[in-house]
This record gives structure tokens, sequence and C-alpha cells, in this order.
């Protein structure tokens, strides 16, 4: 990750969402829940996209704003959004995964995206639980990882090990101040 938390708040201020805000200034007094997506093609992102629309609600219910950073156009990701019932996603366009780079997330290597326990993961989560697998859109080999961040700080994180890896992204938003 960037060195210095005044580094990182550099970082934040200009990734801009598609709702034309800077994700420092969203992350100001209220909790943001920012999930780094793998391409669109891949399982594990639909996974998350699955996972994640399942808790959506009681994420915004408890005041924490959701925000994605993916690897396409903004068009591209409304339609991957709506169809696992994410419309209105609040995104980030990062194509050349610099913002991933700047939050220490790094391209996998075979073990981590090929291995045995990604195959297993893989065929539950593709053929088993009906996610799939579709055209890469994206960089393949982007690992993913989830921050919680606060007032322009990092307050919590996960770090895919493996990109098969599934965080439970309601005890990852434990560590913020939550509305009432």
């Amino acid at each position: 990750m960037i060195g210095s938390s005044s580094e990182l708040q550099v970082v934040m201020d200009g990734m801009t969402t598609n709702t034309g805000d800077s994700l420092r200034s969203l992350s100001e007094g209220k909790p943001v829940l920012l999930v780094f997506l793998r391409h669109f093609g891949c399982t594990f992102c639909r996974e998350a996209l699955a996972d994640i629309a399942r808790v959506r609600r009681e994420l915004e219910d408890s005041g924490i704003r959701l925000i994605f950073v993916h690897m396409t156009d903004f068009e591209t990701a409304k339609r991957y959004f709506h169809r696992y019932d994410l419309e209105g996603a609040v995104h980030i366009s990062d194509p050349h995964c610099e913002y991933y780079a700047a939050f220490g997330l790094v391209k996998g290597n075979f073990t981590q995206l090929f291995g045995l326990q990604s195959w297993i993961r893989g065929f539950q989560a593709g053929v088993l639980d009906g996610h799939g697998v579709g055209v890469q859109l994206g960089d393949g080999f982007q690992m993913p990882g989830v921050f919680v961040i606060q007032d322009g700080e990092v307050k919590s994180s996960f770090i895919h090990k493996l990109a098969s890896d599934r965080p439970d992204y309601m005890d990852l938003v434990k560590c913020c101040a939550l509305a009432d």
C-alpha cells in the first residue's frame, strides 16, 4: 500500500466515481466499503457481486456507503451491476489498475489464480452456484481486495491471498461507527 496517509489521501482525491464525487469526499463522516473487483468475466467477481447484493440493504441501512472499483468503462460496469441487482451502484473505473496498485493489490501468481483450491472453488461458484465464466474484461491477473475507509483513512481491509477467497463483508465493517 501507499507509504503515508497523506499519499493515500491524494490518491483517494483522484479516485472519481460515476457520480462525479471523489472517494475521499464520500468517506468523510460515513464509512465506505471499497470493493476492488476482479474482471467481470471472472467467476469469483460474479460471486462477489451476488454476495454483496445479498447484504447490500443491511450495509446501507447500517450507514455504510458501498463503492466498487473495476477495470472497464462505466457503461459496461453498469450492465453487470444491473445483472446482479446492484442498480445505482457507485463505482470507479480503473482500466490501468493504478488504484489497485496504490492500495497494494498485486498481480496474482499461478497458484493464486489457478491453484487447486481456486479450481475447486471455481467449480462450486461457476458451475454449481451458476455464476459461470465470461469474457475477460480487464487484467485477468489482477487480484481483488476490500477496504473500509472512513474520514480518508483505511480502517479495515481484506487482501485476497487467492482469487477464490470470499470475504465476510459484514465482519469487515464492524470497525467503523455506524448509523443508529
